[in-house]
């Protein structure tokens, strides 16, 4: 909702908890305002979460400033307000917010759609452009609390100014919001890219590039492991892996129809150097070189976006007879997305991320069956992985919109066979109109993490339009050419987006199967060093990873060490368990002193615990 115009649209439909914080965000404004009289404004809307409110303002905000107008606020508050709605002309409109020296307002009453009406909400001495709703008074604006400051461009927009957000959030009782405040201090223990750097698990440096993920080798054991899991599934349902480059000629998402239709969302084209050549030779203007590249003039190459193109062309590389399908390809395949620099979030929002990719290419009576399989998948992966908290949102097309390709009546098959297989999930689903993508709808997995948290990971798309406009065919049984339907499926996601949630979900505290590291030896003195190393070479041939602390400090400092590090297992050796060849076993996972064991018992149990895949207790 950062257009004004959407903005101005959707405010109309808020719930009662949206509509106090919509309040709460021009209470801010007023109190900002008070106290910043230069401040000039742009927008205030709720969110999920709360609410926030743009400022254009020298004075930078500090910490201290969200102290002083939190208690104007509740000044407001106790004033007890009343929010009027006002009607106005444009030119009534445009000449309030000349007086009031406010031009952020002007140039959102031009983003207004002709035909809406411009209304106005008044508290007190503050008055604000607002669509609406908003509570009666403002004493009906609860408990209410400042979170942060960011920087926010206008409308979005990098070429545009930035400007000061301030984030609140607001409830009907101190009670949810302390609960709600609580859960933000969870958040900040778990959060990934803290525990990320804490953890060695992976690097974002400048010098590489905003929203590229450098895995670091402990992140890089996390991947592969979570790699290996899934590739043991997909062994055992069928799939056949394959690899693709990381760059494709334009003309092949052209014929796709993710370029230009979302060029917005992708990196620049590479541009063939002889064709550069001669359009710089020719004064060509930049203008005028994209105009060339969207029209097909010039041709070159983009990093590629989706695999999905690519896998089109290995099953169409050799005929296929319907005995050979379902065809089902998967790769660990990299894509590129342009994301704007402030949305960018550490692991969970890049621009260069990893799909678990798979297209499943089947005949239209074996679709059912295939999205079966594709969401037992889902599932196994969340129930390892303890995401046992989930719902589903079936993403609709919006029969109003341009934006999706292809005929409606395969539109309508599709669409119903998620609803059908849907159903038979046992979890509660959603039906979205409007998210489903350009080619197909689409089930999302949208899990609830240990706090709370919503994320959404898995999907899975049923696809009529890439086999028509790719020119797809099998023989039939009736020898002649037949369509194939794909689907398209991605469990994890990404790799960087699903680690960074299962950082946070585990806490750092990874079961050991997904360990960086999975058993630390403990020598109480040098003595044992040496009986360590001899465990230490058991524990590699089976395959642990572990490492032996043998700096000269105390044991406390050693356990201390090894618990801030979140190793799931620690083996304490003394002089006791070095002379009769076994090892004190201490368990992270159990929270839990073992006892003393015999080494080969210790590993036994430590590579039964790692082949079953058991999750840490919570």
């Amino acid at each position: 909702m950062i257009e004004h115009a959407r903005f101005y649209i959707d405010m109309k439909t808020m719930t009662p908890l949206e509509e106090m914080r919509h309040s709460a965000a021009h209470i801010l404004a007023t109190a900002v305002l008070r106290l910043f009289p230069e401040a000039k404004l742009d927008i205030g809307p709720p969110t999920d979460t709360g609410f926030y409110y743009d400022f254009d303002l020298e004075h930078k905000f500090t910490a201290a400033d969200l102290e002083r107008i939190e208690d104007e606020m509740r000044k407001v508050i106790k004033e007890n307000q009343r929010f009027e709605r006002i009607e106005a002309t444009r030119d009534e409109a445009e000449a309030l917010f000349t007086k009031l020296n406010q031009p952020y307002k002007i140039i959102r009453l031009a983003d207004i759609p002709d035909g809406e009406p411009v209304t106005f909400y008044r508290n007190g001495e503050f008055t604000d452009l607002c669509a609406g709703t908003h509570v009666n008074y403002t004493k009906q604006v609860k408990a209410i609390k400042l979170l942060s400051i960011a920087g926010a461009y206008h409308k979005g927009d990098e070429k545009n100014k930035q400007l000061q957000r301030i984030y609140g959030t607001a409830f009907p009782s101190k009670e949810e919001l302390e609960h709600y405040l609580q859960q933000l201090e969870e958040a900040r223990k778990r959060d990934h890219r803290r525990l990320g750097k804490d953890l060695k698990l992976f690097h974002i440096d400048e010098a590489v590039g905003q929203g590229l993920i450098l895995w670091t080798p402990n992140g890089s054991i996390v991947r592969q492991e979570l790699q290996n899991f899934i590739l043991d599934e997909l062994q055992r349902q069928g799939y056949q892996q394959v690899f693709t480059p990381h760059i494709g000629k334009l003309g092949l998402y052209r014929t796709s129809g993710h370029f230009p239709y979302y060029k917005e969302s992708q990196f620049m084209p590479i541009i063939e150097r002889d064709a550069m050549d001669d359009m710089v030779h020719r004064g060509c203007s930049c203008a005028e070189l994209s105009n060339s590249v969207d029209e097909g003039d010039v041709d070159g190459y983009l990093l590629k976006p989706m695999n999905c193109p690519m896998h089109i062309k290995i099953f169409d590389s050799q005929p296929h007879s319907y005995r050979d399908l379902p065809v089902r390809l998967a790769e660990f395949g990299t894509v590129y997305r342009w994301e704007q620099s402030g949305e960018l979030n550490g692991m969970t929002r890049v621009r260069g991320f990893t799909q678990d990719d798979a297209h499943i290419f089947c005949t239209e009576e074996q679709v059912a069956s295939e999205i079966s399989g594709c969401l037992e998948l889902v599932k196994t992966v969340f129930s390892t992985l303890g995401m046992k908290d989930y719902r589903v949102r079936i993403g609709l097309r919006d029969p109003d919109s341009s934006k999706y390709t292809g005929d409606g009546a395969l539109w309508d098959k599709a669409e119903a066979a998620l609803r059908q297989v849907a159903g038979t999930l046992g979890v509660p689903y959603t039906e979205e109109p409007g998210e489903a993508a350009f080619y197909g709808p689409k089930i999302d997995f949208v899990v609830r993490d240990v706090i709370g948290r919503e994320w959404q990971l898995g999907t899975v798309q049923v696809d009529y339009n890439l086999p028509i406009r790719f020119d797809l065919s099998y023989v039939g049984p009736d020898n002649k050419p037949h369509r194939p339907v794909m689907i398209h499926r991605a469990p994890f996601g990404s790799m960087e987006r699903f680690t960074g949630v299962l950082i946070e979900h585990f806490a750092g505290n990874f079961p050991t199967w997904l360990a960086p590291e999975q058993v630390r030896l403990l020598p109480i003195t040098d003595d044992q060093v040496p009986f360590c190393k001899e465990v230490q070479a058991k524990l590699k041939a089976a395959k642990v990873r572990c490492s032996i602390d043998d700096q000269s400090d105390k044991l406390g400092a050693k356990i201390r060490r090894a618990e801030l590090e979140k190793v799931p297992y620690m083996f304490v050796v003394g002089k006791n368990e070095a002379a009769e060849g076994k090892v004190t076993v201490r368990s992270r996972v159990r929270k839990s002193v073992e006892g003393a064991r015999s080494t080969a018992e210790a590993i036994d149990l430590l590579l039964t615990e790692i082949a079953s895949r058991q999750l840490p207790e919570a």
